[in-house]
């Protein structure tokens, strides 16, 4: 979330494994990581630089704010992870 500069090569990655057969179905989940520093991507911006919104709706994705120096947010992705695999996903 903190390096603007590589947000694009991000997405042409994921552009690339959307695409491969073995990745199909597979939920993403994305950590939009350091939002303790100044001038970090948000959560919504950085799903807007991933094109995430533009996903087919069978797509399942989710975008979770989170600093990994204090924890906070990674619960909550990973709780979403783990409903979404075994069928009890959430709004």
């Amino acid at each position: 979330s903190n390096d603007r500069d590589r947000i694009g090569e991000a997405k042409e990655q994921l552009d690339k494994m959307y695409g491969e057969e073995e990745f199909r179905g597979v939920p993403l989940l994305v950590f939009a990581n350091k939002q303790d520093l100044p001038n970090t991507m948000s959560a919504p911006e950085v799903a807007d630089k991933l094109g995430l919104g533009a996903l087919p709706k069978s797509r399942r994705w989710f975008i979770q704010a989170t600093c990994a120096t204090t924890g906070d947010g990674l619960h909550e992705g990973l709780d979403w992870l783990q409903n979404t695999l075994h069928g009890k996903e959430q709004d």
